[in-house]
């Protein structure tokens, strides 16, 4: 009996044939409803592919809404410890952990999601692999603040001075200040009720906080384009523990998803909404002024955001990073 147990593992393995890896599911813990276009695109992607490549035996199951913590400040956290395999998050709620990915977060040259998306995986094993290497990286990918929304006109400088601003990220309030404006934190829950009840005079938004779930059209007087381009940096992340302890097969499965990939359909899913609202604000009878700074204005915006950068770098040498100057230069080529 021993003996055919034998031969019988000698033919298979002389025939090629491999065991399948064993069935897996993946814990996917995120902050936001279960209907945002992260998961309606990225991960949807994500666990689409995984189960194709895998032929079912790799899937992935979303937590969204917080179920499995609330709020989004944990995030990282909840990744190193395990309480989900995967979690999505937003770097600058833990600015300590991610300060020269915060770098992303400044206005230069890019525009568009993906157009930032793409200048962070160009450098980012120079530059950002380090603050991940607690985990496994997925995505890293951004979201454009192409706007502002606000209840009186802060098209030019003069219109900025004294206004109660909200930033995209607390970082850059040197940026807020070297415009003349007074930066206000405010998560954007509270901004539709923060501009309807003049706590705060502007705020830095996307396209689509203008529309639908959040409304910002509705207590907004003046939309104002053609600003200085800030961003939101997210990143998918993966407990290190649970991927070395998938399969080889799984592993591969992974790795080839993972990085550009994958923040590129995070990028998608962000610039998608934005296209998406621009129909329905071009659609929409809305009662507020659509504003385009003009470029002499744009070049004096330009010229107050560079002596904000300059502190913000200056800052950052301080705290012993010296080479943010660079790592910020590397992002716009």
């Amino acid at each position: 009996m021993k003996a055919l147990k034998l031969l019988t593992c000698a033919i298979a393995l002389s025939a090629g044939i491999v065991q399948p890896a064993s069935a897996e599911e993946l814990s996917v813990a995120t902050f936001v409803p279960p209907q945002h276009h992260t998961n309606t695109v990225m991960f949807k992607w994500f666990g689409e592919e995984l189960e194709k490549r895998s032929g079912g035996s790799l899937t992935m199951k979303l937590y969204p809404a917080g179920q499995l913590g609330a709020g989004p400040v944990q995030q990282y956290k909840r990744a190193v410890e395990g309480v989900a395999d995967i979690t999505f998050g937003v770097a600058a709620y833990t600015p300590a952990i991610f300060p020269k990915t915060m770098l992303a977060i400044l206005p230069g040259t890019s525009v568009t999601g993906e157009d930032s998306t793409r200048q962070i995986w160009s450098h980012f094993d120079e530059h950002f692999a380090d603050e991940f290497k607690d985990v496994k990286v997925l995505a890293v990918a951004t979201v454009a603040g192409s706007l502002y929304a606000a209840t009186r006109d802060v098209s030019t400088l003069e219109g900025l001075k004294g206004a109660k601003l909200v930033p995209f990220a607390a970082m850059t309030s040197p940026i807020v200040e070297a415009l003349g404006a007074v930066p206000v934190q405010m998560p954007v829950t509270e901004m539709y009720t923060g501009l309807s009840t003049g706590t705060i005079d502007a705020t830095t938004a996307s396209y689509n906080n203008l529309t639908p779930p959040w409304n910002f059209w509705d207590v907004a007087s003046h939309v104002v384009e053609n600003i200085p381009v800030s961003f939101a940096v997210t990143y998918a992340i993966m407990n290190k523990e649970r991927y070395m302890s998938l399969s080889d097969e799984h592993r591969k499965i992974i790795d080839e998803l993972s990085g550009l990939p994958m923040s590129l359909k995070g990028a998608e899913s962000f610039d998608g909404a934005d296209e998406r609202s621009k129909k329905m604000i071009a659609d929409a009878d809305k009662q507020y002024e659509w504003i385009v700074v003009s470029d002499e204005e744009r070049a004096r915006i330009d010229a107050a955001v560079n002596n904000g950068l300059d502190v913000i770098f200056k800052d950052y040498a301080d705290k012993g990073i010296a080479n943010a100057a660079e790592i910020y230069k590397a992002l716009n080529d």
